[in-house]
């Protein structure tokens, strides 16, 4: 385990687990906690054991976004740029987990507030305990939604909904986001940790190079035409052909036995 007090990592059996920790604060960031993140993240990217990425929260929250203690201006003060931030911090965690070639299961146990519900719905699959709950509360301080929160939303929920928890700021339920389509699965309280370790066991043991390239193309589809895509499938399909994975997929099926993938 990672000696952090902001984030901490523990790593078995493929998959590595980060826990945003600042629970007093509903693990609501500020700039050394980006850092420590960043650092966490690398693990992930580089170490070739890790076959899948959960992110979830410690305490109540999974996260309520910005920390505003680091953002609090008076009317004498200078305008903060807001926009540094966002390209510097919440830009680059974004970018990097769509751009994770493993999966990443995003553990929601609690409230996930302005860019804590953009780094949630950035999980490839995102289960949430009952009581969770996501809130687009940028409305609220005359900001708009960042970390890719305005343009997960409208792709994962309509145009109308996405508006409507835009301009609002309304809490939506686990529930209402599963039936929404925000997220894949609700679980009671208490089963949520054991619910995302058994599926994140169950990734770290599929051809995990080829659900990078699922991951790829799903995310080129929002902004590709069908031409497009189909060339991008074309040449997603040829890498995954080549890979080592395939071949142990093909040879297992033929001969009547479970798979052993390797990731590559």
């Amino acid at each position: 385990m990672q000696d952090s007090a902001m984030i901490l990592t523990t790593q078995q059996e493929g998959v590595l687990t980060i826990t945003l920790n600042r629970p007093d604060r509903l693990n609501s960031f500020n700039d050394e906690m980006h850092h420590q993140l960043s650092e966490a993240l690398k693990i992930a990217e580089r170490d070739e054991t890790v076959r899948c990425l959960v992110i979830t929260g410690a305490g109540r929250g999974f996260c309520a976004g910005q920390d505003l203690n680091d953002r609090n201006v008076t009317a004498s003060d200078q305008a903060p740029d807001l926009g540094y931030s966002v390209e510097t911090f919440y830009n680059p965690l974004i970018r990097r987990m769509t751009n994770l070639p493993k999966p990443i299961i995003c553990a929601v146990n609690g409230v996930a507030a302005g860019a804590g519900a953009a780094i949630a719905l950035a999980g490839d699959i995102v289960i949430a305990a009952k009581s969770a709950n996501f809130i687009q509360s940028f409305c609220r301080l005359g900001l708009v939604p960042d970390s890719g929160g305005s343009w997960f939303l409208p792709q994962l929920v309509g145009h109308a909904r996405a508006m409507g928890m835009a301009l609002l700021g309304d809490k939506i339920s686990a529930e209402q986001a599963l039936q929404w389509g925000m997220i894949w699965q609700v679980t009671e309280n208490d089963q949520l940790t054991a619910t995302v370790n058994a599926l994140a066991q169950h990734l770290a043991i599929q051809p995990t190079y080829g659900l990078g390239l699922i991951k790829k193309a799903i995310y080129c589809a929002a902004t590709n035409t069908l031409d497009a895509q189909l060339d991008l499938e074309r040449d997603l399909q040829r890498l995954g052909g080549r890979s080592d994975d395939y071949r142990e997929g093909v040879n297992a099926f033929l001969n009547k036995r479970e798979p052993v993938f390797k990731g590559h």
